[in-house]
């Protein structure tokens, strides 16, 4: 059996939408017909060949979806799918039973595609780690984001009071629309004194470089910084005495490190909590597969507000 995939043939180098030949299901397997994929910045790390560049080439990328089993829609993410395993961005993928989670009733597949990555990041980030309450004052970096607008919803939903943090002013309105009570615009240089005002209790960190230094030096004693990707900069100054004399947590999340047991669960809560209004899940757009380099170049620009998917039927 033959399928479109999206092929990584060299890191680096544009991305290959080819037919190629679907692997024979294995024991434990499952055929999925895919509807969309998740666009995230692994797969895009996955691609420059920052993660995993050992893997062997050409393959296929992909490390999140949705698609239909017999009928029924299901999450897919985990058990090495888009690294060790042909990922899902094809019409149809065979993949381990163990990485399906099942879509429960009112979440449309469009929100669903988005819960492999970022929507169990955004769960398991702010109930697991940061554990915030009502009583919680959050600033949430990069917040435009497919993750970042996620944790804002749910930050709203538990009743907290959130900052939402943008580079760019046109994106005020739609943040305050997706739930943060306060904007932040405010780049890496200007951060630390858009901050001066403001004591968080729980900082959420995509973007790392001067943002963390920066978030550090606002955090209120006793506060938690949740940091859980680095887009602005893998490296940056972290004010240590600030970390230690304001009794500071830092908290790091790795989802490729997470057990698949606790991923599992994770995408099931963030599942339930689409279902029930809590957690928000806003589609920026949605691209044919034959434009996922597109899709990478929106992504590493910073255009996107909310989350890209891709069609995989187109």
């Amino acid at each position: 059996m033959r399928t479109s995939a999206a092929r990584l043939v060299a890191h680096g180098q544009p991305i290959v939408v080819e037919d190629v030949d679907l692997a024979s299901p294995g024991e434990g397997d499952l055929v999925v017909e895919m509807a969309y994929g998740g666009v995230n910045p692994i797969d895009r790390y996955h691609a420059l060949g920052r993660v995993a560049p050992e893997l062997p080439l050409p393959r296929t990328l992909g490390s999140e979806g949705v698609g239909k089993i017999d009928g029924r829609w299901v999450v897919v993410h985990g058990h090495g799918v888009g690294s060790r395993r042909p990922g899902v961005w094809s019409r149809t993928a065979v993949v381990p039973g163990a990485a399906t989670v099942d879509v429960p009733g009112g979440v449309e597949p469009l929100a669903a595609a988005a819960m492999g990555v970022a929507g169990v990041t955004a769960w398991r980030t702010v109930t697991d780690l940061g554990r915030v309450e009502a009583g919680d004052r959050v600033l949430v970096l990069g917040a435009s984001g497919g993750v970042g607008s996620m944790i804002v919803s749910l930050v709203h939903a538990l009743g907290a009071t959130v900052w939402g943090q943008t580079g760019n002013g046109e994106k005020a309105a739609w943040l305050r629309a997706h739930g943060a009570d306060h904007v932040v615009v405010a780049d890496e240089d200007a951060l630390a004194r858009a901050l001066v005002e403001l004591a968080p209790t729980v900082v959420f960190d995509a973007l790392g470089g001067g943002f963390t230094g920066a978030a550090i030096e606002a955090l209120e004693p006793r506060g938690r910084l949740v940091l859980f990707g680095t887009s602005a900069g893998p490296t940056g100054t972290v004010p240590l005495q600030q970390v230690y004399r304001k009794g500071l947590t830092v908290l790091g999340y790795g989802g490729l490190i997470e057990p698949a047991d606790a991923m599992a669960r994770g995408i099931a809560g963030a599942l339930r909590a689409v279902a029930d209004g809590r957690l928000q899940v806003t589609v920026d757009r949605v691209l044919p597969l034959a434009e996922v380099n597109d899709a990478f170049d929106r992504l590493a620009g910073r255009q996107v507000q909310g989350k890209l998917l891709l069609d995989l039927q187109a």
